[in-house]
């Protein structure tokens, strides 16, 4: 059985992720961001795609913290940790946590973030009691970053809801250890003036010293906003730590934000994306002219032509709506794909770069030579955008880290 997996594994497409760009990437965040101001990697959605235990592995001396959506990913990468005898790192989990998740949190040392849902840190309580009485003087309370709404509207604690939701921690600080104050830009990405950002972090300025000031803790409240975006455009938001995002895999997070980095720095700075995916053909042959290609004849040849049978699709996360407008690379030169994208297939015109029946490797994201198909390419052909493209590409495919 283990055979014909790994048989499997050979006919599909694969991706390669680069260390090295990875931690350029994270290079200029440390040098933007200063020693004191803590490092964090966003790692929700698979690490956008690019593989959570491969992108952890490659990152991991290099930051301070991760950030996950969703516990069990944390559990995965405290299990990591321990496979490979790491130093335990930070985890900050951004998402909803159950109370047995939180159990397990506290117990491996996991922070989570708590909104304005009553429901689900009260879940939090008879968990975290039981395992105190079990633990006795070895519990460890556990930590939680308050999330306050500064005007993104989604999760978090409004000023009107902020003092009776902190009565409960406090009540409560022999299971909860207020770690910090948090929340998330709305609009920084997408514009040029940052007016609004700036009343965002005026309103978590005065929340977190209202918190602050309720709490009377003996210790200062951590406070973070800043995403990828941020540190290009404002240094003042990097506070206590900063979470990068869609940069750390080498990407602009948009092109306002690229146009803005170019005024408020010096010098614009080289982000490299980190990511290839590539597909070996599995099928050549020869077709005449005037021959339909694909599910609901949508392409039909105008001459004699060379096609490749490539087994990837859009259940891989190769969208289907690029079809007949997109193209892969093959020894350096672009290849049309022709007919509709199937589920699990491509066919690709490769008349003008190979002349042989033998297998193929194709480029369907990243750079081959002095050509290069980036993911913001790929999301103009799919009308969406490069965070969707990425975070698409299936899970399943296998993941091959290079040094280089």
């Amino acid at each position: 059985m283990i055979d014909v997996l790994q048989d499997y594994c050979q006919n599909e497409s694969w991706i390669e992720i680069s260390q090295k760009n990875l931690w350029n990437n994270l290079q200029i965040y440390r040098q933007m961001i200063g020693k004191k101001t803590l490092l964090g990697a966003v790692v929700k959605g698979n690490a956008y795609g690019h593989g959570l235990k491969e992108v952890v592995g490659s990152i991991y001396k290099k930051v301070d913290i991760f950030f996950v959506v969703n516990p069990i990913d944390a559990f995965k990468i405290r299990n990591q940790e321990e496979k490979n005898h790491w130093k335990t790192k930070r985890i900050i989990v951004l998402g909803v946590v159950s109370g047995n998740e939180a159990v397990q949190c506290a117990k491996n040392s996991i922070e989570v973030v708590v909104t304005n849902e009553s429901w689900q840190w009260k879940e939090f309580l008879e968990p975290l009691q039981k395992i105190a009485v079990v633990e006795g003087k070895n519990f460890q309370p556990l930590k939680v970053h308050l999330h306050v709404d500064t005007g993104l509207s989604r999760e978090g604690w409004t000023s009107v809801t902020l003092n009776e939701n902190l009565e409960f921690f406090l009540d409560h600080k022999d299971l909860f250890y207020i770690q910090g104050v948090m929340s998330h830009f709305a609009n920084v990405e997408d514009v040029t003036a940052q007016d609004y950002a700036l009343l965002q972090m005026k309103n978590l300025d005065e929340m977190h010293q209202t918190i602050s000031q309720e709490a009377r803790l003996h210790y200062p409240l951590e406070k973070h906003i800043a995403q990828s975006a941020a540190p290009f455009l404002l240094k003042n938001s990097c506070y206590d730590m900063v979470r990068v995002g869609i940069s750390l895999y080498g990407f602009w997070p948009s092109q306002e934000t690229k146009i803005s980095a170019r005024v408020t720095l010096s010098e614009l700075p080289t982000l490299m994306p980190s990511i290839t995916w590539k597909c070996t053909s599995q099928m050549i042959k020869i077709i005449p002219a005037e021959t339909y290609v694909g599910y609901g004849c949508s392409f039909k040849s105008d001459k004699e032509l060379r096609i490749a049978l490539f087994p990837v699709g859009y259940f891989d996360g190769y969208p289907r709506v690029m079809s007949n407008q997109c193209y892969v690379l093959i020894h350096e030169k672009r290849c049309s794909v022709i007919g509709r994208i199937m589920m699990n297939h491509i066919i690709v015109d490769i008349t003008n770069a190979h002349t042989s029946f033998e297998p193929v490797t194709a480029v369907l994201l990243g750079r081959d030579g002095k050509e290069n198909i980036s993911a913001e390419l790929l999301a103009k052909w799919a009308n969406t955008i490069h965070y969707e493209i990425v975070t698409r590409i299936a899970a399943k495919l296998t993941k091959i880290t290079n040094c280089s």
